[in-house]
């Protein structure tokens, strides 16, 4: 009698990436309590949410520019689920496919079978939903609707693939240090998003409605999945012909998608690992005091304006802080002039953003704290500290102040105001400045390292809170300039107004002086408060 077994027989990947992604969903909610409440809770707004773009979809049904909408919808979708993995790839660890190298797979079966477990999960439903709702509010007779049914089938899949292709093709950016910046940013693109969905909301409420978005459509509808949406738009118009060269562009589409998907995977499963490369390079000669190094200030001053804007460079915290102050700075009043609600005042809300920077210079340090605290054994050096971590946002901030009030004046056409502000800015700046220094002193807080959304350890928050009132003192020592700029500001204010700019540079900076002057002292005497205050994350 033989002993020697049967070969199996190759078992399909489909179904065990299926159980798979079951499996890490029902082991996820296992962990927490708090999980699975916040899981329960994404569900049920997930679910309202699409219940109410299904019934806004019906509704449109028979109107004339719906298909319009629709595509437009269809380019939206696509793009969130090509850039959104990017920024939340932890929360999907099927979307590393880099943890089955070491597995005998071949990559065109691992295709279909992480395509199939990509269709289980919030997201996909949600898609689906509206991608239905978009068919019932295009497709008139039974022609369009049985297009309908390939053209949902087709546009989910593209989504799908074109989330995993992006996110295979960008493994080793996901799962490096830039990954975890990219993750810090994700709030920050979500806000600037929102400002721009909001404008366009605006802009489709007004005159014109749906009309506005026939010229955008008209592109969209030859880019897939827009034009397997607006193949059922064809079939219902009787253009069969239309309807299917627009079902073969995204049937190719998707061909081409995955493709590429699959060929990204080859690529990862046979290419050595990221970290044996790195050593296998020689290692680079580094540059010493290149670039902007050699114009910052000698002594301690120059070293601590290095030091930060290394930290700026390289810390997720911090470049999240700079990123979020720098682009909401700019899009806000960008965004109010282009709804008809411009003003150059409105400048004044970057300067206040870039401000509270300074609200807590040593929160960036954590427990390195120590290091600096070592170094400072007099009020003259806690001075020198101080000043080169105000000189640092001073770098950046002047520069940046002067561009926004420059293109928000373009915007508005108000030049005549453009010293008056500029000039207010500056001495704003300087108070804020002021203000800041003081409340790093007295209340420091710890900026935690884990966490993409926490920026307070537990039990700071009040201080935190605290501290961002620093913008009403701020205010208050900028008054005499404010009341000086409205004594001027008249008919006959002639160039007398180009006198602010000096003026308020001038005062800006003799606030920022006088409050490190007054900070400094305190600073070296409460040094072991600080320390225990910014350790605590």
């Amino acid at each position: 009698m033989s002993t020697t077994a049967a070969p199996r027989e190759n078992v399909s990947l489909t179904p065990v990436f299926v159980r798979l992604k079951l499996s890490l969903l029902r082991n996820g909610l296992r962990q927490s309590s708090g999980r699975k409440a916040v899981w329960v809770t994404s569900i049920v707004f997930t679910a309202l949410f699409a219940a109410l773009q299904l019934l806004g979809l019906i509704a449109l049904r028979g109107h004339d520019h719906a298909a319009a909408l629709t595509v437009a919808i269809a380019a939206l979708l696509a793009f969130g689920w090509a850039f959104v993995p990017l920024f939340f790839s932890g929360g999907d660890e099927t979307l590393d496919p880099s943890r089955l190298v070491m597995l005998p797979l071949r990559p065109g079966p691992l295709v279909v079978a992480l395509l199939a477990a990509s269709l289980i999960g919030i997201g996909p439903c949600f898609t689906l939903v509206i991608l239905v709702g978009s068919v019932i509010a295009t497709a008139h007779g039974l022609a369009a609707a049985l297009v309908g049914v390939p053209a949902v089938a087709m546009s989910l899949l593209l989504c799908l693939a074109l989330a995993r292709a992006v996110a295979t093709a960008n493994v080793r950016l996901l799962t490096s240090r830039k990954g975890r910046d990219l993750a810090v940013l994700s709030g920050l693109v979500i806000a600037v998003g929102m400002q721009f969905l909001n404008f366009g909301l605006q802009q489709l409420s007004s005159a014109g409605g749906l009309a506005r978005l026939e010229p955008v459509a008209d592109v969209l509808r030859w880019v897939p999945p827009g034009s397997a949406l607006d193949a059922v738009r064809a079939a219902s118009e009787g253009s069969y012909g239309l309807a299917a060269a627009e079902l073969a562009l995204s049937a190719a589409a998707l061909a081409a998608l995955l493709w590429w998907w699959q060929r990204g995977l080859t690529k990862l499963m046979t290419s050595p690992d990221g970290s044996t490369v790195a050593a296998a390079e020689p290692q680079k000669a580094r540059r010493e005091g290149t670039g902007l190094v050699r114009l910052l200030p000698a002594g301690r001053t120059g070293a601590v304006m290095d030091r930060s804007l290394r930290y700026a460079v390289r810390d997720p915290k911090i470049k999240m802080g700079w990123a979020s102050s720098l682009l909401l700075g700019l899009i806000l009043p960008l965004v109010n002039a282009a709804q008809g609600n411009g003003s150059i005042y409105f400048s004044f809300f970057a300067v206040t953003m870039l401000g509270m920077q300074s609200f807590n210079l040593f929160g960036q340090d954590g427990s390195a704290f120590w290091m600096v605290m070592q170094t400072i054994t007099s009020p003259r050096d806690a001075y020198a500290e101080l000043r080169g971590r105000a000189l640092t946002l001073a770098l950046i901030s002047v520069p940046y102040l002067a561009l926004v009030v420059t293109v928000t004046a373009a915007v508005t056409g108000n030049w005549r105001a453009f010293p008056m502000v500029l000039g207010l800015g500056l001495a704003l700046a300087g108070s804020l400045t002021a203000v800041g220094a003081l409340t790093s002193v007295h209340m420091p807080f710890s900026i935690p390292q884990e966490g993409a959304f926490k920026n307070v350890a537990p039990g700071q928050a009040g201080i935190a809170w605290l501290g961002m009132l620093g913008v009403l003192p701020a205010a208050l020592l900028s008054a005499p300039l404010i009341a000086l700029s409205v004594w001027l500001y008249g008919p006959d204010s002639g160039g007398l107004l180009w006198g602010l700019l000096p003026l308020g540079a001038t005062y800006g900076l003799l606030m920022a002086w006088a409050g490190l002057r007054i900070a400094a002292p305190r600073a070296a005497r409460l040094l072991p408060e600080i320390l225990a205050a910014v350790s605590k994350g």
